[in-house]
């Protein structure tokens, strides 16, 4: 397999081994010295990395990181609408496919089965059937890189925290193009929450999902006609969030380009990025990548891969393990058949999307109090501007409820690669 490096020469192939000089490792050793003394239990874990070409799932970082498991991060309130003078539209219908706490599989598969012809989002309709010509016409207009989101909750809960995953998208990525699939932001109401970025020239196209299209001719295709029969266990777990994992394989599937989750600060150009995703934890003895991440990740259009992916979710589809149709999917298939030829698969560190974890990236959020955390917020920008960070995930789960203090890392880091810079600090 093909070593694949972007032109900064940083990114990690999937198979080959070799070390760096001794002066990147000194360099390494030197600054987690320096951190460690000025700022005790290091924030920034996986922003210092030697430089290594991994073998099988090895990848080199010197901290590990760990998934937040759903049972321990209990949903929060939602963030305050973007516009307050959308506030008296007529309220959008609330999430129907959350299933009946502590419900038995019969009990769970008795509702769901009655909530069936309520869930639009499983059918095709005259709306959802233009979905595909649409989206080839947008994708169509000289995209330097494209991007696709996924919103199925309320546009009124699309807040001012996921307005600026967009507002840095677009600061480093200006002539990208972004698809968000989602029906509720596919309005008029979505329209004005995206309007100041559509009208400074970017291009977003809000567009309603055909499931039924996205998924035809693949492996998953058998899967989504079982749920629709009813005979397929939804699982405790919000249904919403395994459609999200299916939706964002098939839409690489059939188009190609660049997933991302909307918890994320954007901060360099993709366009250099192919057929890669991110470990999100690595083993601090061997090295090897333990877990891979599925909120951020790069394909070509019909990657044989994305069919291991769709095929993985349908044969093992389990909607009561948090990750197991997800980060946790992209792991298993990666770790099974990531070694074909001809697959150029490319694994990169956790710097380049999950450089802060989830259980320290509340202190990006603080201002700094004394010299010493000064002189930490100063490294930790540094590392993330000038290092090998592509985008920083913010674990919304964790940190949707914090306040971005002035003067801290995040509220420095996004002024310094926004477009519109707007509330920043109530976001």
């Amino acid at each position: 397999m093909s070593v694949k490096r972007t032109p900064e020469n940083v990114l990690l192939d999937y198979r080959l081994l070799s070390r760096t000089a001794k002066s990147s490792i000194f360099s390494t050793v030197s600054f987690a010295a320096i951190f460690f003394i000025i700022y005790a239990d290091s924030v920034i874990s996986n922003l210092s990395m030697q430089r290594v070409v991994p073998s099988n799932h090895e990848i080199l970082d010197h901290d590990h990181q760990t998934q937040i498991p759903e049972e321990q991060i209990k949903s929060t309130s939602q963030l305050p609408n973007m516009q307050a003078n959308i506030d008296n539209i007529e309220d959008e219908i609330h999430d129907r496919l959350v299933p009946p706490e502590n419900a038995s599989q019969e009990e769970r598969l008795g509702w769901f089965r009655r909530k069936l012809p309520e869930l639009e989002i499983l059918h095709s309709d005259n709306l959802t059937k233009q979905f595909h010509g649409r989206v080839l016409e947008f994708l169509d207009t000289g995209c330097s890189s494209k991007f696709y989101m996924i919103w199925l909750s309320p546009a009124k809960s699309f807040g001012k925290r996921e307005f600026l995953a967009l507002d840095t998208l677009f600061k480093s990525n200006p002539q990208g193009c972004l698809v968000i699939v989602s029906k509720s932001m596919d309005s008029e109401r979505g329209y004005r929450i995206l309007k100041p970025l559509l009208d400074r020239g970017f291009k977003i196209l809000a567009i309603t999902p055909d499931l039924p299209f996205l998924v035809k001719d693949t492996p998953s295709e058998s899967w989504l006609e079982e749920l629709k029969s009813g005979g397929k266990d939804p699982g405790y777990i919000p249904l919403p969030q395994n459609l999200a994992n299916l939706i964002r394989l098939a839409m690489l599937y059939k188009y190609g380009g660049i997933y991302l989750d909307t918890d994320f600060v954007i901060l360099k150009d993709f366009s250099g990025l192919r057929n890669a995703v991110g470990a999100q934890s690595i083993d601090k003895n061997s090295k090897q990548w333990t877990t891979l991440n599925n909120a951020v990740m790069i394909f070509d259009v019909n990657h044989p891969i994305l069919v291991n992916f769709l095929a993985e979710f349908a044969k093992t589809f389990n909607g009561n393990k948090w990750g197991h149709n997800g980060p946790y999917l992209v792991s298993r298939v990666i770790e099974s058949v990531g070694n074909t030829p001809g697959y150029n698969l490319t694994i990169l560190p956790p710097k380049a999307f999950y450089a802060v974890d989830w259980v320290r990236i509340h202190r990006l959020f603080r201002k700094p109090k004394k010299r010493s955390d000064s002189r930490a917020a100063k490294i930790i920008l540094n590392e993330l501007n000038d290092g090998e960070t592509y985008a920083l995930h913010l674990w919304n789960k964790r940190s949707r409820k914090l306040v971005i203090e002035e003067g801290s890392v995040m509220a420095r880091l996004i002024s310094e690669h926004c477009v519109i810079c707007q509330d920043i600090y109530t976001s």
